[in-house]
């Protein structure tokens, strides 16, 4: 099970793909899965997705096919990033809300350029 069982489909304005909202204490976190798709939908999802992540109290998770370094080069220093390989080849990415950073980022481009 990728997300939570109680995890409640979410409407996130410019995704593609379905996202899932819960809440584990007192963070709130967002879903979603590109694994079986291609450029550019894991950019687009990812930064529809960033943009909720606008404090230290919520996190983005995103299950992707492999590490998605166009997105990290693009954002990876504006967010905590956690990243953990499945044991099915997939990777899990949670992005944490960084002070100071997370406003400097530009999620308006989402086209993925490497």
């Amino acid at each position: 099970m990728l997300f939570p069982s109680d995890a409640q489909k979410v409407q996130v304005e410019g995704a593609t793909v379905d996202f899932y909202k819960w809440k584990e204490g007192d963070t709130t976190y967002y879903g979603f899965d590109t694994s079986k798709l291609g450029p550019p939908e894991p950019m687009v999802n990812a930064m529809a997705g960033l943009k909720l992540v606008d404090n230290p109290s919520v996190k983005l998770v995103m299950v992707n096919h492999k590490m998605p370094m166009g997105l990290l080069n693009k954002i990876g220093e504006n967010f905590q990033i956690e990243k953990e390989e499945l044991p099915d080849g997939r990777v899990r990415l949670i992005f944490g809300y960084k002070e100071g950073e997370s406003e400097k980022a530009d999620l308006s481009d989402s086209h993925c350029h490497g």
